[in-house]
C-alpha cells in the first residue's frame, strides 16, 4: 500500500491537487493510503519551500505546482 500527502495550507491549488490525487488513485486502482496534511508543524519536517506539495512513501515528489491528472498517475504508478 502506498502512503500519499499532500502537504498545503488548505488553499485552492492544494485543494486542487488532493481531488486530482484521489483521482489519480482511483483510476488507477493503486492501493493508497491519502491523507491532507495542513498543519505547518507537520509540513515543516518535509522541508518544501512552497504547497502544494506531494509527498509518496515518505519522498517529496511536486513542491509549488499542482500536475496533471496524467503525471499524478505516473508518479503514483511507478
Amino acid at each position: 500500500m502506498k502512503n500519499i500527502k499532500v502537504l498545503g495550507s488548505g488553499c485552492a491549488r492544494c485543494n486542487k491537487l488532493e481531488t486530482l490525487v484521489r483521482r489519480a488513485v482511483e483510476e488507477t486502482g493503486t492501493d493508497a493510503e491519502i491523507e491532507k496534511i495542513e498543519d505547518i508543524r507537520e509540513i515543516t519536517p518535509y522541508n518544501v519551500m512552497s504547497t502544494p506539495a506531494l509527498v509518496i512513501d515518505e519522498e517529496v515528489k511536486v513542491t509549488g505546482t499542482v500536475p496533471s491528472l496524467d503525471e499524478l498517475k505516473k508518479l503514483i504508478t511507478s
